[in-house]
């Protein structure tokens, strides 16, 4: 492996351990003068942050290699474009349905079936049959809307139902995206590397691998967690196209809920986009690089900013205040792939088959704009938990993904009709717009603010 990838890898590394030492140590003392956790509230946390690991190891493992696999199968980028708009548009109508649904028959049943379903779409990776890929990928989709909304929406209302402080929630979000996000992230693509480049299990292990992950989880949600709703009066009661219109209503009459949902929107839209292209961006010819660990080194960055942000709501920062520098920052870093393949050209450095100076440069961008990432996570999930309104928390986060698979389709569906830079200056441009969001929204929310 060469030299520079362990020390870019080290060097985040040592910064993201030193950042969630120094908040265990702060984070001690502050808990047990301010917050004074009860031993049930930890046992509650604890749990959640397992499973919630389980879960994103079940994902992770997939993420180095998902492209990487369509090619290896022998599809062109265009017919993988189109795989990926699948995944994309099964989230957007599918997905949006079947989330909603947690808020009336129950978070805990739908996060079963993102199990199933994720399970599901593994196993059609063993088929190189384009129509049974286009399958998994449907599968896919309705597990990723899942995901990023049913487990948030059960811990929230669990948390209040067992009467525990509404500020320990920073707690709980912060450790989940550190762990789930950042050390579970990591590991899964060393793992996923291990697989395919050591043991030469082929691109298709790192699904087999999930599926033990999603499995365990499935186990320990059956066994562990208790059943929650939204709908919880005579609501829910209410047809499903009626609570939908209930939550429509709310993003359209709270213009800070209709903010938090343009943001999600345009940064999700870029992270998502940036999913496909990191690939063919550092690799633009074929380039021999080393999938998992490239991965797991943006990873690294990513725990780094979420411990970050760790830090930042343990001291009562407040992410109305500080989210909009995140967003001007991680434009910055998308605007990088645009101009480094001129500015830096496309000498190799060390292997003449590995990743080029204008790559590296790239990789560079790419780790800072997954700090942001990491800081994205907790923050918002803070900021939706005090502005979302729990009745309809899981539909109301499945809506603000609407406009976000819209975005990434129409892109994916294009991508044969764009550089690969045109489409980095698209993210560009989605980020600035958050950005712009962020303003308002804290003009909306905060008065003479301090970070």
């Amino acid at each position: 492996m060469d030299s520079f990838y362990i020390v870019l890898f080290g060097a985040l590394a040592i910064g993201a351990t030193y950042m969630e030492y120094s908040n265990h140590r702060k984070s001690a003392t502050t808990e047990s003068k301010l917050f004074n956790f009860s031993s049930s509230f930890l046992t509650f946390r604890n749990n959640y942050i397992v499973v919630y690991s389980l879960m994103m190891a079940g994902d992770w493992l997939q993420g180095p290699y998902v492209y990487a696999l369509y090619s290896y199968y022998g599809y062109s980028k265009g017919d993988i474009g189109r795989l990926f708009i699948a995944g994309f548009g099964s989230s957007l109508i599918v997905g949006t349905f079947v989330g909603s649904l947690a808020d009336k028959v129950g978070r805990k049943k739908i996060a079963l079936v993102y199990c199933a379903t994720y399970i599901a779409s593994c196993v059609t990776k063993h088929w190189s049959n384009y129509h049974v890929l286009m399958l998994g990928r449907f599968f896919g989709g309705i597990a990723t809307s899942l995901l990023f909304s049913v487990f948030e929406s059960w811990l929230v209302a669990e948390h209040f139902s067992r009467g525990f402080e509404a500020s320990w929630l920073g707690s709980t979000f912060s450790k989940a995206v550190f762990y789930g996000n950042g050390l579970v992230a990591i590991a899964a693509g060393v793992l996923a590397n291990y697989l395919v480049r050591d043991m030469d299990f082929g691109p298709v292990a790192p699904f087999d691998a999930a599926i033990v992950f999603l499995t365990l989880g499935a186990g320990l949600i059956t066994f562990t967690w208790n059943e929650n709703h939204g709908d919880k009066t005579e609501n829910n009661q209410q047809t499903f196209s009626a609570s939908f219109q209930v939550a429509v209503d709310e993003i359209r009459n709270d213009t800070k809920i209709f903010l938090l949902g343009c943001m999600q929107a345009l940064f999700e839209g870029a992270m998502y986009t940036f999913v496909f292209l990191w690939t063919p961006a550092l690799a633009p010819t074929n380039e021999d690089i080393p999938h998992g660990f490239i991965f797991s080194t943006m990873m690294v960055a990513c725990m780094l900013g979420s411990a970050y942000a760790g830090r930042l709501l343990a001291e009562e920062h407040k992410p109305e205040v500080y989210m909009k520098s995140v967003f001007g920052v991680s434009a910055a870093a998308m605007i990088v792939p645009v101009l480094a393949p001129f500015l830096l050209g496309s000498m190799a450095l060390g292997n003449p088959r590995g990743l080029t100076v204008s790559g590296f440069g790239q990789l560079l961008a790419f780790c800072v704009f997954e700090m942001c990432v990491g800081m994205f996570w907790p923050s918002f999930m803070q900021m939706r938990s005090k502005y979302v309104p729990e009745e309809h928390r899981s539909t109301i986060i499945n809506i603000f993904r609407i406009p976000l698979n819209l975005f990434v389709c129409t892109i994916l569906y294009n991508v044969d009709a764009f550089e690969t830079s045109s489409l980095f200056f698209m993210c560009f441009a989605f980020l600035v717009g958050a950005m712009l969001c962020m303003i308002k929204f804290e003009n909306m929310t905060t008065v003479n603010a301090i970070v």
